[in-house]
């Protein structure tokens, strides 16, 4: 598939998606928020984690990350979260727009973010400066990164590749993660300490059950050469997708 026809497919689906997602009711988005929330909360690599990035979610169509961003800071873990800013970059020369992820410090900063144009709580670029920043941040120092064990991601669809069971991700089309991950790989592999045994990081999304495609309905995640699989998907449902195999608790 060339890159034109990739991304005409990728549109496609995220336009189904986005029809079918719009039908669930807010009940429905917050019971299979915390099945989701119940079942990652027993995952053992949550459970280990000292350090995690996690999306903020936007109201309705997705799994909801108030109870994780929650959990895990009472639980003692640092919490990482987007934010989003100029990169910086002549044009031309790479992305408009970047995302990083930096700290929370604590429960009452987390109610304090104030919700952009899609409701999402985000990040005051005024405080940047009084927080810690993950691995791959452009004109920050080096010195002062903070590896992640773990993120947890958001998407459009997802499904398992019925060759290799790896489970694979469609996001919204921005490309925040995809550069994030890639800047983070980089910093990892030019001698940041990496946290998971020289692995860059871990990488499981949150899903509605909708959101997982079915073998049986003919669909399947349009994947190009730089889309990066996930090492598992935690479900609506209370099911755990990992690559190569599947749990349920």
């Amino acid at each position: 598939m060339n890159s034109s026809a990739l991304r005409a497919a990728k549109t496609h689906l995220r336009t189904l998606m986005k029809q079918r997602l719009s039908a669930l009711s807010l009940d429905a988005v917050t019971s299979q928020s915390n099945a989701a929330f119940e079942a990652l909360s027993r995952l053992k690599p949550y459970k280990e984690a000292k350090t995690i990035g996690v999306y903020l979610s936007m109201p309705g169509s997705e799994i909801q990350t108030e109870p994780i961003v929650r959990h895990a800071i009472a639980s003692g873990k640092r919490v990482f979260v987007p934010y989003l800013h100029k990169s910086g970059l002549a044009p031309g020369e790479g992305p408009v727009r970047l995302m990083d992820m930096v700290s929370l410090k604590d429960i009452p900063d987390y109610e304090g973010l104030q919700r952009d144009k899609w409701g999402i709580p985000s990040v005051d670029g005024k405080t940047v400066h009084e927080r810690q920043r993950s691995i791959g941040e452009l004109d920050g120092e080096a010195s002062a990164d903070t590896p992640l064990d773990l993120i947890l991601l958001p998407g459009v669809a997802f499904d398992l590749d019925p060759e290799t069971g790896a489970v694979r991700r469609l996001g919204h089309g921005k490309g925040f993660y995809d550069y994030f991950l890639h800047r983070y790989a980089l910093a990892t592999r030019n001698g940041v300490q990496s946290p998971n045994d020289g692995r860059s990081v871990l990488l499981y999304a949150l899903a509605l059950k909708e959101q997982l495609l079915s073998p049986a309905s003919g669909e399947a995640i349009p994947v190009g050469p730089h889309d990066q699989p996930l090492d598992g998907v935690i479900l609506g449902d209370g099911q755990i997708k990992e690559s190569g195999h599947t749990q349920t608790d």
